[in-house]
């Protein structure tokens, strides 16, 4: 006679032991696997408490059967590493140390805290007001401006002398650049051409250029996922935008001072249908905008 399977929800009076010693989470739908001794290995934390007094019936499961925790997938990452070695190595330029403060503070994680408190104190205090990667990015204009200064018939000087740098970092210089956006499409087209063409929403809107540019004009509408932890002077190609809608994206390249100066298109017929003669064809459509 075949055994069932076992369950990983047994009954509810039995203890911790219940737990496998691999443990696959799904953290705001990214998914990590890790040891069981790894999440309770900090007395006190969230996750000892997840998987160190309560059953696994007790917590919520995706629909693969993985522990899901409704918080940040990306910055868990970090979260995980501090949990593994009691030390945790941020990137360079790294912009989310305050939302990983509120992660560590969630997890009931004090030392991380701590840790993640005195990295942010570093950042502002007074001698560090600007991190290196914003030196980088205000460079070049900061440079422009004390030119113009020094050329002046009168010159800056005495409680105006920060007045450079102060106009650098304003609105009204914004650095020069380029951001091309682009999507794949898809559209059905009847026999000949005689009928409309049939097309299918925009499924999604890629984002290339410099991350610091992209970030300027897009902030909190751009999706980071698939490229996360880049400095601001670097470029990606691998940003999209959490909205569909080219009208949208357009409008706010156009607030930012962008100006389109090409684009191009291609199509390819992929499909056929056998009974109506209709071809499906997919496109990739993209759009370069630059900002003097």
């Amino acid at each position: 006679m075949a055994m069932p399977e076992k369950s990983i929800c047994t009954n509810p009076s039995e203890d911790f032991r219940n737990f496998p010693e691999i443990i696959e989470l799904n953290v705001g739908g990214q998914v990590y696997i890790t040891r069981y001794p790894t999440l309770v290995s900090i007395p006190g934390s969230l996750l000892w408490e997840m998987f160190n007094e309560k059953n696994p019936c007790s917590l919520i499961q995706d629909s693969k059967g993985r522990f899901f925790i409704d918080r940040d997938g990306f910055l868990f990452r970090y979260v995980l590493d501090y949990m593994r070695d009691l030390q945790v190595i941020l990137p360079d330029h790294f912009p989310e140390c305050g939302r990983l403060q509120r992660e560590a503070e969630y997890f009931k994680l004090p030392e991380l805290v701590k840790m993640l408190a005195l990295k942010i104190n570093k950042l502002n205090s007074p001698g560090n007001d600007l991190c290196q990667s914003d030196l980088e990015e205000l460079s070049p204009s900061i440079d422009t401006v004390l030119n113009l200064s020094s050329s002046n018939t009168i010159p800056i000087t005495g409680p105006d002398s920060n007045l450079a740098v102060k106009m650098a970092t304003g609105s009204d210089l914004k650095k020069a650049g380029f951001i091309t956006i682009g999507y794949r499409g898809s559209y059905t087209l009847g026999r000949d051409s005689q009928t409309d063409a049939k097309f299918r929403r925009v499924a999604r809107i890629m984002v290339c250029g410099k991350i610091s540019l992209a970030k300027e004009v897009f902030g909190d509408t751009l999706n980071e996922s698939r490229d996360p932890d880049r400095p601001p002077e670097r470029y990606t190609s691998r940003y999209y935008l959490k909205f569909t809608f080219l009208e949208q994206a357009f409008d706010k390249l156009a607030d930012a001072g962008f100006h389109m100066v090409a684009c191009n298109s291609t199509g390819t017929c992929t499909v056929t249908h056998d009974q109506t003669d209709d071809k499906i064809w997919t496109s990739y459509t993209e759009y370069v905008f630059y900002r003097e």
